[in-house]
């Protein structure tokens, strides 16, 4: 069955976005009593489709109860990459499970984006929507705002903050994830292609 996520539910009736319709009629091209699964507040909901035009409505049949979430809470800063690249990251992550991702305009990011960031942010929480609900999680990973070095040495509300590095003088990450108690907040800042400076 195929997933979407909705914020607003009426009862034991969604009405679902335009882009989910658009996807359901014209891309899956299902049709009235087709089943879906629809996600509110990260409790699954097995609906059936009463209506098409002019959003998709579906009834709730019955709410399903699964926990997928990872035992631990972890945001991933990531350095700006080139766009194809940087889009693969993000469905990547989504899949692997992760609540948050901060992008990072570190020094040797190839990748400006100026102007166009409201865009791209849009963008980004178009592809880990979409990632979301091909991975059949229960939530949608937060994308935050682009920081830059001030802003990523203020982040202090993590357990534990990992730089991923290829420092000969680094510590082993298979090393330090075994010492990780259940439930910590993790932070993983990774570098661009050229890697951090000094």
């Amino acid at each position: 069955m195929q997933r979407y996520f909705t914020n607003k539910i009426n009862d034991k009736f969604i009405t679902l976005s335009g882009e989910d319709t658009y996807h359901i009629t014209k891309v899956m091209r299902m049709g009235i009593n087709d089943k879906v699964e629809v996600v509110y507040d990260q409790k699954l909901l097995i609906s059936r489709i009463i209506e098409l035009e002019p959003l998709v409505k579906v009834e709730i049949l019955e709410e399903v109860v699964e926990d997928k979430t990872l035992s631990y809470d972890i945001t991933i800063v990531q350095s700006l990459v080139k766009e194809q690249k940087m889009d693969y990251i993000l469905q990547k992550l989504t899949e692997l499970g992760v609540s948050k991702i901060i992008p990072y305009a570190a020094s040797r990011s190839i990748i400006k984006l100026d102007k166009k960031e409201d865009k791209k942010i849009l963008r980004w929480q178009t592809i880990v929507k979409e990632a979301s609900e091909q991975s059949k999680r229960n939530n949608i990973p937060v994308v935050e705002n682009v920081i830059n070095l001030s802003n990523l040495v203020k982040l202090s509300d993590y357990d534990i903050k990992i730089l991923c590095t290829v420092n000969e003088t680094s510590q082993n990450l298979k090393k330090v994830l075994s010492n990780i108690l259940h439930g910590a907040k993790i932070l993983f800042v990774i570098g661009p292609e050229g890697g951090f400076t000094k």
